[in-house]
């Protein structure tokens, strides 16, 4: 796909041809620049995908699973094989790590992979003769038009939990991208026709609260599916179900690490640099405060610290950079305002990302890895989702206070537990009030076919990310009970019907 300087919606089939009113600006975080212009949709352009979505329902939904299963494929293909193009858009837009870019693609294609099993996901239940000459089965549907609100952070994996699997339902899709990086949506779109996915089934708009607000609303949407911070996160919940949509609402986080006295120091280590600056901290599965039990506290955040030093962060295209700019200007001065916060609160800064040297052009949206210690929960910087390469420590006295602190969170989304010791490691998995648990995995982000989601505040609703949960949040399920007549019938019995007769 040729980069773009105007990046529109995608409605029936085809990339709109209008001229809207308002309009947003996609910067490369690398360098500072604009690269392109996004449109922004009125009430006008969400009504016209909705139209379009509505339209191509019920013809999707009557295509035979064969079909769909077909479409699906072609769609993987296509990914599979245009990968390291969108791996690319994502970069140019997010800032992330040419490596990290293709790593977030490659997990939205397990997503389409497990989609390419719906004939088998969406088999119901059969019981014959439940009485005299009766059957009972199930069966699922679609819902019909449904809304997928998508984060900055993840602009290619996480649109893919949802619409592979919404699509091969036998959904129609509308997809409101983040204005920030918005090119990757249009690039599926593209696919989506390629693989032969009939005009209207996936649409994209773009835009802000504006659109979102319209598809919140609108008559016409069944459901909604978001991703992005807590308080937003609940907005849409509260908003979208108030006009009678099912909704699944995946809010913030605040992940922590317990780190106990028989891990092994040098992995723990590598797994808090990793999954704390890994894609600048811009991960709602970032670890972001590490919880370690006293004894092992300094010559943990010793290893820690002697790893931060090397990290290579610059432009997402040089070889060898580990990480990335942040998202936008304005981000990264709020992210680094914490570092201020955190010392006047009283906390340790140990590594400021500040000072960290950088691999690109000054103008570019850099921020170093951070490192707090002697941290305490009354600090913002432990009480907020930072959402950035800031690394907390929190020093504890024992593994029942570690897991208190960490129920006392009102977050849930994922946690993990650096420990030797199988006891401690079930103990803690069963104990812990979190969706997501690593046990010496520092990131516990499940496979496709499993479900992706957390507790607390971290989920509004009842139903997680793909996986059969998923499968379940875009159909509803059907009991039929039937008799077909015989020679003789059962004659006028007005009692409540029961197995017996």
């Amino acid at each position: 796909m040729v980069e773009q300087t105007r990046v529109t919606h995608w409605i029936n089939g085809k990339p709109w041809s209008g001229t809207g009113e308002r309009h947003g600006e996609v910067y490369d975080p690398a360098t500072g620049k604009v690269r392109a212009v996004v449109d922004f949709a009125s009430p006008a352009e969400v009504d016209a995908a909705v139209g379009a979505a509505a339209a191509a329902f019920d013809e999707w939904r009557r295509t035979s699973l064969t079909r769909r299963t077909q479409v699906l494929f072609a769609f993987r293909e296509l990914l599979n094989a245009h990968k390291e193009e969108v791996a690319a858009l994502v970069t140019a837009e997010h800032g992330k790590t040419l490596d990290d870019a293709l790593g977030e693609v490659t997990r939205g294609l397990e997503v389409a992979e497990f989609a390419c099993g719906i004939p088998h996901l969406l088999k119901g239940g059969y019981s014959e003769g439940v009485s005299t000459r009766v059957d009972v089965y199930s069966i699922r549907q679609p819902l019909g038009v449904v809304a997928i609100i998508s984060p900055f952070n993840f602009p290619a994996m996480v649109p893919m939990w949802f619409f592979p699997v919404a699509i091969a339902a036998g959904n129609t899709v509308v997809l409101k991208p983040s204005e920030k990086d918005p090119s990757a949506a249009l690039f599926f779109a593209d696919l989506w026709a390629q693989a032969g996915l009939p005009d209207g089934v996936f649409n994209v708009v773009q835009g802000d609260k504006v659109a979102v607000d319209r598809l919140l609303e609108h008559p016409d949407v069944a459901a909604i599916s978001f991703v992005g911070s807590t308080p937003i996160a609940r907005y849409v919940y509260e908003t979208a179900t108030r006009h009678g949509k099912r909704v699944q609402a995946l809010g913030g986080a605040k992940n922590h690490m317990v780190v106990l006295p028989d891990a092994d120091l040098d992995a723990a280590a590598d797994a808090a640099v990793n999954a704390g600056f890994g894609s600048a901290g811009e991960r709602c599965m970032a670890i972001s405060v590490l919880v370690v039990v006293a004894p092992v506290a300094d010559d943990l955040v010793a290893r820690i610290t002697q790893r931060m030093t090397g990290l290579m962060v610059g432009e997402g295209l040089h070889p060898g950079c580990q990480m990335g700019p942040l998202v936008t200007a304005a981000h990264r001065d709020k992210v680094a305002g914490y570092l201020e916060a955190g010392i006047e609160a009283g906390a340790r800064l140990v590594v400021d990302g500040r000072r960290h040297p950088v691999d690109g052009a000054p103008e570019g949206f850099w921020l170093g890895p951070s490192l707090f210690d002697q941290v305490t929960p009354d600090m913002s910087v432990y009480a907020d989702e930072i959402f950035g390469p800031v690394l907390s420590v929190v020093r504890v006295g024992s593994y029942a206070e570690a897991v208190e602190l960490v129920n006392a969170n009102p977050y849930g989304n994922g946690t993990a537990i650096f420990t030797n010791d199988g006891g401690a490691a079930r103990r803690f998995q069963e104990e812990v009030q979190v969706g997501m648990v690593g046990i010496n995995v520092p990131i516990p982000v499940p496979m496709a076919y499993f479900s992706f989601g957390g507790w607390k505040a971290s989920l509004f609703g009842d139903t997680h990310a793909h996986g059969t949960e998923g499968v379940h949040f875009y159909t509803r399920g059907k009991v039929v009970t039937s008799r077909w007549p015989d020679p003789s019938h059962g004659g006028i019995n007005l009692g409540f019907p029961t197995t017996q007769g």
